[in-house]
């Protein structure tokens, strides 16, 4: 055998980095062509060299924005972000030169609140370092910066922050601060966000390598660990990211990551402020430089959209977070704002939650009267999703030829027919084309053979389910559903949700229902605990959840929107089944699905949740149903 001599192999390693680092490069160029291409095509070809996989293609044709992750920062939040900054900044003395860094440029916003704010003695001695690769818009920055601030040294350049990192570091074994290589005093930043179903799943995992990330990545969890590699120890970065990280499974990796990488200073949360004009749900990271000496407490606040009556008044989102409580802004929106401290307590990647006295003694009641959680009476899953639903999922199945009537139908529950405790009754209800059966205790594709019917009619749709490729090419049927789930499962009582919620809205069914990929839902992992699924309804249909859920988790979308997906759900504690309360509770619970819709509902359904709240050592607390 034939060893490689240490140079080589350290040649080859080099090939592999310079390859990595090649790619990511490909990765921004292809956003920015993409961007540039849909201004005359809503589905521009993928860049040469970049191929998504099978299963990601369907996400090819994306807007603008989605692909190269371009939202500029308004004026607002930049001045916010540039005086949080400068409060805490400790920038150096005399004439050393002050090295300031913004490595998604953009039209130049967040550089020129930080520089506005600063003194002329320190602009003398400012040197203004920044990178984007669209050249309309660094041309633009340029010429804002240097109208503005004539003084600083600017440098910018047309060029991918990543890549630049990557060459200054994994490249040359070179780390900043070495060599001549000088880390930044200030960052100031709001990255690019690209997810992973955009950028495709080779691209995601060059960055999770590079990087140190793990699962599903966005492309400015990237961005964030490399501002990490080139921060001054003891400089300060402010940076705007989508507030998603700090509570999704997706973002464990680089919550950790931050923890390794900076002195976390303070959190803002501007939940749904709509200060972007896209679909973004920001937040503020305020980090010094690891020094090894931190002993600061991170600050969190948050501020969310509520119904509740103001006490305070102020002239805007930005204006309100200063101030506690709910608070009225001038366009007429209520806002509840918290301050309090990041609750790291916990593994490293623990949810980042807000903290405060009250918060923390209710969830230790809470937890001194837990039995168990949803997640000890099974495995929560999502829906099924067929990924060609106008094929498989109808409400007028009875209209088709008689050769081509399916005998594989089931009933099927969605979001649309969601109500607490029982679902509604559709007036067209829907049924789906279900070809997936158990034979000897395995999943299988249905024979169509024995099939006629269905087989008629998915032959007449063969050419659009042969085009899901992904599907064939992992080694299944044509005529699978993509996600199918258990199909022993479906006769067995389920509790089932929605997904995206203001208030819980749980129920059960018992009708052997399919469930549909908008929702989720659960069974008794032995057939002897169904009673606790109508203990885990009556609790989750609750104000105690809502309570539970925000100061658990904290995670809002839009108008109040909670998700109520697996990784929230599983944690939804349960009382003592053994206790006389909770017989109660279980027992209103059956009475409550039975008057469901009925004048008497109502009342019981308060009587039902003054116990769930009295099992758990607590008074109720109104909250607007």
């Amino acid at each position: 055998m034939c060893l490689r001599s240490s140079g080589a192999v350290q040649q080859a390693r080099r090939r592999k980095r310079w390859a990595d680092k090649t790619s990511i490069y490909q990765l921004t160029r292809h956003f920015e062509k993409m961007t540039m291409s849909s201004m005359v095509s809503t589905k521009p070809p993928p860049a040469a060299g970049i191929e998504l996989p099978p299963s990601m293609r369907r996400y090819q044709a994306v807007t603008e924005k989605k692909a190269d992750g371009a939202t500029y920062t308004p004026k607002i939040l930049a001045d916010f972000v540039a005086k949080q900054i400068l409060a805490v900044a400790e920038l150096p003395s005399g004439r050393t030169r002050i090295r300031i860094m913004d490595p998604a440029v953009g039209d130049g916003e967040l550089l020129i609140s930080l520089l506005s704010q600063m003194s002329q003695q320190c602009l003398a001695h400012t040197d203004v370092f920044g990178f984007e690769t669209a050249q309309h818009a660094l041309c633009q920055a340029t010429t804002r910066i240097k109208r503005h601030f004539p003084a600083v040294n600017l440098l910018l350049e047309q060029r991918d922050f990543l890549e630049f990192v990557l060459t200054e570091t994994e490249m040359t074994g070179v780390l900043f601060g070495q060599a001549g290589l000088t880390p930044f005093d200030l960052i100031i930043a709001n990255p690019p966000y690209v997810r992973t179903q955009i950028m495709g799943a080779s691209q995601a995992q060059l960055l999770s390598r590079q990087f140190g990330l793990g699962g599903r990545v966005d492309l400015y969890y990237a961005f964030l660990l490399a501002m990490g590699r080139v921060l001054q120890p003891g400089g300060t970065c402010g940076v705007i990211v989508s507030n998603r990280f700090m509570t999704t499974k997706s973002g464990a990796a680089v919550r950790h990551a931050l923890r390794e990488s900076f002195d976390i200073h303070h959190v803002w949360d501007l939940g749904d402020t709509k200060l972007f004009d896209a679909a973004i749900l920001p937040a503020v990271l305020l980090v010094r430089g690891k020094t090894g000496q931190n002993s600061h407490n991170p600050r969190f606040t948050s501020i969310y959209q509520t119904h509740q009556p103001a006490v305070l008044q102020a002239v805007d989102p930005m204006a309100a977070i200063l101030r506690e409580g709910t608070i009225a802004v001038t366009d007429g929106r209520h806002f509840q704002v918290q301050h309090g401290h990041l609750d790291l307590r916990g593994a490293p990647d623990v949810v980042w939650r807000i903290g405060t006295d009250a918060g923390d003694s209710w969830l230790a009641t809470v937890q001194a009267n837990t039995w168990g959680t949803f997640r000890d009476i099974g495995k929560t899953r999502v829906g099924v999703k067929t990924c060609a639903d106008s094929v498989f999922i109808r409400d007028d199945w009875h209209r088709l030829p008689a050769k081509q009537q399916p005998e594989l139908l089931r009933p099927l529950v969605t979001h649309h027919i969601a109500r607490r405790f029982r679902a509604c009754i559709a007036e067209k209800p829907l049924r789906i084309l279900y070809p997936h059966q158990i034979i000897d205790g395995c999943r299988v594709p249905a024979d169509l053979g024995e099939n006629p019917g269905a087989r008629a009619y998915l032959e007449s749709h063969r050419a659009e389910l042969e085009s899901r490729g992904y599907v064939l090419e992992a080694g299944r049927k044509w005529y699978e559903i993509w996600v199918p789930q258990d199909p022993a499962a479906w006769i067995v009582t389920k509790l089932v949700f929605r997904d995206i919620s203001e208030k819980p809205t749980f129920w059960i069914d018992k009708e052997g229902s399919v469930v549909n990929g908008d929702c989720y839902w659960l069974i008794a992992g032995r057939p002897q605990d169904e009673h606790l699924l109508w203990l885990a309804l009556a609790v989750a249909n609750s104000t105690f959840a809502e309570a539970f859920y925000d100061r658990r988790f904290h995670n809002k979308l839009y108008a109040g929107r909670r998700r109520f997906m697996t990784q929230y759900v599983e944690q939804f504690p349960l009382p003592d089944p053994a206790r006389v309360i909770s017989q109660s509770i279980i027992a209103q619970a059956h009475a409550l699905y039975q008057a469901t819709g009925t004048p008497q509902a109502q009342e019981m359904d308060a009587d039902l949740n003054r116990c769930v709240w009295q099992a758990f050592g607590l008074p109720g607390e109104k909250i607007a149903r």
